[in-house]
């Protein structure tokens, strides 16, 4: 039973792409929003901490003029003239004994600080949370203390709250908390608290995080439907390539994507399917040659089984007469077993499959162990077999003595009776890589001149330039082309030339 689970649709690249830009966008925005959202609370605080600040300049001179016991009953009157115009500050002052002196009804809930814990000018405020204050007002609702960095300078903006906040009757005050000297002889300083109501501020913030936030909303959506318009228009060279691939069949494998007028990396990709179709092409090719060849090599020896067997069936016949037929069959199977076998090295190598061993091997000791087999089929026609030159490699062994195996054969069957077969070993200048040192394998014959067009194929599978031996049941014209499928394994390549009645086929193959 197949195992079941979930299945998921996999993302088209529009909607990644659209996904991922929306994804950037919208962390782009939440952050701006938070800077700017940040800067604006930033900016009211130093607002309320300037008019904090004047209010202290103004209070400093208030206390300033208080220069005997008898004025102190005129600070009520003078700190509530000074707060004529301003109900959205509130204003308290104690004296050193924890007296008020003045409070405004919004100061009430203002923390209060112990005699002796009052700071400095440049210390931090340490108020007290007392439940009730001195003047016997109600305990506030809710008492907030901030802490102040000590080594700041009173009036120097320290962070996003100011130093003392409080909370009545629904309204929130921030300020500071600060000593003042008065004009008293001998007189510690009095406690002024100062605060502002943030109540518009509070407002504002509340309607621009409101507006900010529905504009991000908004610009998300947005910045999502031109990613998708942006996405899919800068993928149309993709879908066209699709197209056009679309067309390319077995049947029509030559044709090729456009890529002049396509983006860079899209043209990168078109170019290497270019590459990857004409791979294919030349693979199909070889392929549809191979199986027309090998159809057409293979009709002759399955005929020739047929038909003997056929006569031989044909009627009763002695057991010699049997013996003959299946002896002639046997041939034929074996030349049928050579050629499947040469096929398979031939596709093997062309893929790459045909990997050589790498030993030591000696020419021209490979050379005589080939003519030392060929010698009594060269001694019947009167021909001589001669080794000139020494020189030694790394290769296959096996390989190289079937290669030079089917040129001294196919060399003795060509040469004119009487003729010298000579194999050559000698240094070359270089095969593939000029830098690289190869040694030159030649085996000459003396016989007919071989045309240009016969010289130039006579490496194909199949192929048997001489209409004489078309039919000959000694080779299936494979035998070059096995000799060059050697070579190129080993990095080399192969040659021929024939003129004036000497042909000649070379070997060029690495040293190393």
């Amino acid at each position: 039973m197949p195992a079941t689970g979930t299945v998921r649709l996999p993302l088209s690249l529009t909607l990644r792409i659209t996904l991922l830009f929306v994804a950037a966008s919208t962390g782009v925005l939440l952050a701006l929003g938070q800077l700017v959202g940040a800067s604006v609370e930033r900016h009211f605080v130093e607002l309320d901490r300037d008019q904090a600040e004047g209010k202290f300049t103004t209070s400093a001179a208030v206390l300033a003029s208080v220069h005997r016991p008898a004025d102190l009953v005129r600070l009520e009157s003078m700190f509530g003239s000074m707060l004529v115009g301003h109900d959205d500050l509130a204003l308290r002052v104690e004296d050193p004994e924890g007296r008020v002196w003045f409070s405004s009804s919004a100061a009430r809930g203002a923390p209060t600080a112990p005699q002796g814990a009052l700071p400095g000018p440049s210390d931090a405020p340490a108020p007290s949370t007392s439940a009730t204050a001195s003047d016997g007002s109600p305990p506030p609702a809710h008492v907030h203390t901030h802490p102040h960095d000590a080594a700041l300078p009173v009036g120097v903006f320290a962070g996003p709250a100011l130093p003392v906040q409080w909370t009545h009757e629904g309204r929130t005050f921030r300020g500071l908390a600060r000593d003042l000297p008065s004009g008293l002889p001998d007189a510690r300083p009095f406690r002024v608290t100062i605060g502002v109501d943030t109540a518009h501020h509070d407002h504002y913030m509340q309607a621009f995080r409101r507006t900010l936030w529905t504009f991000v909303a908004i610009a998300v959506l947005a910045t999502g439907l031109l990613g998708w318009i942006a996405a899919r228009s800068g993928l149309a060279p993709l879908r066209r390539i699709g197209r056009e691939a679309e067309g390319v069949t077995a049947a029509r494998l030559d044709r090729r994507l456009t890529s002049g007028d396509l983006p860079v990396e899209v043209a990168e990709l078109a170019r290497a399917l270019n590459d990857m179709l004409a791979r294919l092409e030349d693979s199909f090719r070889r392929l549809n040659e191979l199986s027309s060849d090998l159809a057409h090599e293979l009709r002759t020896p399955l005929s020739n089984l047929m038909t003997q067997t056929q006569v031989g069936l044909s009627r009763a016949r002695s057991a010699e007469d049997y013996r003959d037929v299946l002896g002639s069959n046997a041939e034929e199977l074996e030349r049928l077993a050579r050629m499947v076998s040469d096929m398979l090295f031939l596709a093997k190598s062309e893929h790459g499959l045909a990997q050589p061993a790498r030993e030591p091997v000696d020419l021209p000791a490979l050379a005589r162990q080939v003519l030392s087999f060929y010698e009594a089929l060269a001694a019947e026609q009167g021909i001589e077999l001669v080794v000139d030159g020494a020189a030694s490699l790394s290769g296959d062994r096996a390989l190289l003595l079937r290669a030079l195996a089917n040129l001294v054969s196919n060399a003795i069957r060509h040469a004119e009776p009487g003729s010298t077969v000579s194999v050559g070993i000698a240094s070359a200048p270089g095969g593939r890589d000029t830098l690289t040192p190869c040694v030159r394998l030649s085996v000459c014959n003396a016989g007919e001149t071989v045309p240009p067009d016969v010289l130039a194929r006579m490496f194909d599978r199949f192929y048997r330039g001489d209409s004489s031996r078309r039919h000959d049941t000694d080779g299936a014209g494979l035998g070059l082309a096995i000799v060059r499928s050697i070579a190129a394994a080993h990095g080399g390549s192969a040659a021929a030339t024939s003129e004036a009645g000497r042909t000649c086929v070379y070997l060029d193959l690495p040293a190393g």
